[in-house]
């Protein structure tokens, strides 16, 4: 066979007993071997002829994994050109859980450089021998050093997960970190050290104590049970096209866009009373028939259109596209800078998709709630500086407003300047930086609730609300006041 300008090997997981056999045949007949690291232990059982060199000082020289793994592969294929080619070993598979190895495959291929793989035993085997437990049906294997740098977990919770190179406590705390966003504290895991090698360790503890672990070196993953059944998207997803299945619900089956559009309406008010009412169970509870609802559309929807992957991809994109202070370069200072670029991005949007032209508020959805239409109207035109200059004049135009219904000729005026008062209210609120519509939802609330009081007084007494004078309803009012006070 015709030697290959390189040989990309797998020194397995651990101990040398588990180097396969094609593996030792390669490393016996070589003159030289090049390791990504010499921290391995499979290194210790090389024949003894064998010239060992490493990259081990690139990790010294350069500031990232990135940039040591760029490197490792521009010096790899720049050694393949020789006459002899040359062979390059990492821990495990060549092609599981290792940057190089792939990059160099790659970049020969295009370059016309010869590549033979000898395939390496990877970590998971024994990794799951060590656990005792099959990775089937859906454990995901994720890359610590990507988790660390992340804000949440990207797979599903209601399956298990295997997080390699956990190597050090400082990668064991970020991950903790990005996975206290979604699992609770308490959660039990389950460290895996050296496994392939006799000295395999399995540690139970809590993910809170996940970076206190004295045993967490090179040979470290991290093992995450599931939290419980039916806690991600994917499952509720499963649930709701299951229901709309051939055998699934009647009722379900039947349901259309316009069908559940009273649905969502009726959900989203009661999720909005419950956070007025700061009751955090109901909110879980709120939050939970929403999503069910949303999830319902979408499954109506992707039977004859789009489906939830299109929708996440496009908010998702959207999301990244218009924070470039955030996922890009762009430099703003302050909350009315972020908006106004924001603007920016969308007119240039609407642009780009051959759309004409919009006006600033033209985005604004008819179907909003008034007040909440108002001060969104309110909000847009103060992006592009059309605003008073300070609250004072706020102030001064409510009053004028007032003046204006006092004076006003008839009904017609009088209707017409009282929603320029609301308008200029909603304006007042916006300034004090208070939502319009919530405040007035709270209010309405407060009323009911002290309405209901004067009620009861007056049935204790044996009387009859409708027969009271007012300035006894007022008194049984300012009780109810102070009361809630």
């Amino acid at each position: 066979m015709t030697t290959p300008d390189i040989t990309l090997l797998g020194l397995g997981p651990g101990s040398p007993r588990l180097l396969t056999r094609e593996a030792w045949d390669v490393l016996e007949k070589a003159s030289e071997v090049y390791l990504r690291t010499r921290k391995h232990p499979a290194v210790d059982g090389f024949p003894d002829h064998l010239l060992v060199h490493t990259f081990d000082h690139l990790y010294e020289q350069n500031e990232s994994f990135e940039d040591v793994y760029a490197q490792i592969v521009d010096e790899v294929i720049a050694l393949a050109r020789r006459d002899a080619g040359m062979v390059y070993a990492v821990p495990g598979h060549p092609f599981v859980a290792e940057s190089t190895a792939p990059e160099i495959f790659r970049r020969a291929k295009g370059e016309g450089i010869s590549v033979y793989v000898v395939e390496g035993l990877s970590f998971l085997g024994p990794t799951f021998t060590s656990l005792g437990s099959d990775p089937l049906p859906l454990t995901a294997v994720v890359d610590a050093l990507a988790l660390a740098s992340g804000h949440h977990p990207p797979f599903p919770p209601d399956a298990p997960a295997l997080i390699a190179q956990i190597y050090d406590k400082h990668i064991a705390s970020e991950v903790k970190l990005t996975l206290m966003n979604l699992y609770p504290a308490e959660h039990p895991v389950r460290l895996v050290h050296a496994a392939g090698t006799p000295e395999v360790i399995v540690e139970d503890l809590s993910l809170y104590e996940l970076d206190r672990s004295a045993q967490i070196g090179l040979l470290t993953t991290l093992y995450l049970p599931p939290i419980d059944q039916h806690t991600s998207f994917e499952s509720l997803q499963e649930i709701t096209a299951h229901l709309r299945a051939p055998e699934g619900c009647p009722w379900d089956q039947k349901q259309t866009l316009q069908t559940m559009r009273p649905h969502l309406l009726e959900e989203v008010y009661e999720l909005l009373a419950a956070i007025d009412a700061d009751d955090a169970s109901k909110m879980q509870e709120e939050f939970g028939d929403l999503l069910l609802v949303l999830t319902m559309l979408m499954q109506i929807v992707s039977e004859a259109g789009f489906n939830s992957a299109d929708v996440i991809r496009d908010i998702s994109a959207k999301l990244i596209r218009r924070h470039p202070h955030v996922f890009g370069d762009l430099q703003v200072e302050g909350e009315e800078a972020v908006l106004k670029n924001w603007e920016l991005l969308k007119a240039e949007e609407r642009a780009a998709n051959g759309e004409a032209e919009k006006g600033v508020l033209d985005g604004v959805s008819i179907a909003l709630p008034a007040l909440t239409q108002a001060q969104e109207y309110q909000d847009r035109a103060a992006r592009v500086g059309f605003d008073w200059p300070e609250i004072q004049g706020v102030i001064d135009k409510v009053c004028e407003e007032i003046e204006e219904i006092r004076t006003a000729s008839d009904d017609d005026s009088r209707a017409a300047e009282m929603g320029d008062l609301l308008f200029s209210v909603v304006n007042l609120a916006r300034w004090l930086e208070i939502d319009a519509e919530s405040v007035l939802r709270q209010a309405n609330q407060r009323f009911r609730e002290r309405f209901a009081q004067i009620e009861s007084a007056a049935r204790d007494q044996g009387r009859d609300l409708g027969g009271m004078a007012l300035e006894e309803m007022e008194n049984l009012w300012n009780a109810a006041k102070g009361k809630n006070r």
